[in-house]
């Protein structure tokens, strides 16, 4: 009679099979997440980065009324009457009616503190009435002259003008040429450094264009001639995240 011994290695590599063929007919295995494999050895990744100064296309302002009273209806009409005033002389500057907007309207009844007997307690008070709006000038050799008619307007607050660039598609193209090279330089460098060579490109992330603006500003300023305003220029900025292929 022969008898066959069967080892263990082998009864457990068996049992292993078993498992995967039962699981492969009852789990639906296409519907398993199996994550992202990326072989870790073989891939570089690196970011890079260019920029340019871009001329100032646009200014922007924020103008605001602000009024307290006794009385809601009285300090609503105050501040619209006022908005209202600041809204027809920027139509009348030459603002469009498309590049003025309203940013916030707030209407609400202040709490005031007082005592009575020691003790202190709250009870309502006056009435707080807040109106902004933005306005986009398009020809910036006006900024001056609209900062001086804006701090000569009933305005309780003004900000601007933010300069900035209106459009960038036309320096995107060559942003993104000139980081994608700043990202093969640097990647160049470290697999050299690592005794490798670069291959093909994995993968591209663009990241945003990213423009840094100027604003002047300006709070319950007076009248008087001829603000100092340039326009200046603005950095416009571009990233890319690389993932290459290292030989």
């Amino acid at each position: 009679m022969n008898i066959q011994v069967i080892s263990r290695p082998f009864v457990f590599a068996l049992a292993s099979i078993v498992v995967l063929f039962v699981a492969a007919y009852f789990l639906p295995l296409n519907k398993i997440n199996w994550g992202k494999f990326q072989l870790v050895n073989n891939t570089i990744t690196v970011s890079g980065y260019s920029k340019s100064q871009e001329k100032n296309e646009i200014a922007r302002y924020t103008a605001g009324v602000s009024a307290v009273n006794d009385n809601k209806d009285t300090a609503v009409s105050e501040v619209n009457d006022k908005i209202e005033k600041i809204i027809a002389d920027a139509k009348n500057f030459g603002i469009k009616p498309d590049d003025i907007k309203t940013q916030n309207v707030s209407i609400y009844q202040m709490e005031e503190q007082y005592y009575e007997e020691g003790i202190s307690k709250s009870r309502k008070g006056q009435w707080r009435v807040d109106n902004s709006i933005e306005l986009v000038l398009r020809d910036i050799g006006g900024a001056s002259a609209l900062t001086d008619l804006l701090s000569a307007s009933e305005a309780t607050n003004f900000y601007g003008p933010s300069f900035s660039v209106d459009d960038t598609t036309q320096a995107e193209a060559k942003l993104i040429e000139a980081a994608m090279e700043n990202a093969k330089s640097k990647a160049e460098i470290i697999a050299k450094a690592s005794g490798r060579k670069l291959g093909k490109i994995i993968s591209v992330t663009e990241g945003g264009v990213s423009p840094v603006n100027y604003m002047y500003g300006a709070e319950g300023m007076g009248g008087g001639g001829g603000a100092p305003v340039e326009s200046g220029t603005s950095t416009v900025s571009k990233t890319v995240t690389v993932t290459f292929e290292i030989l």
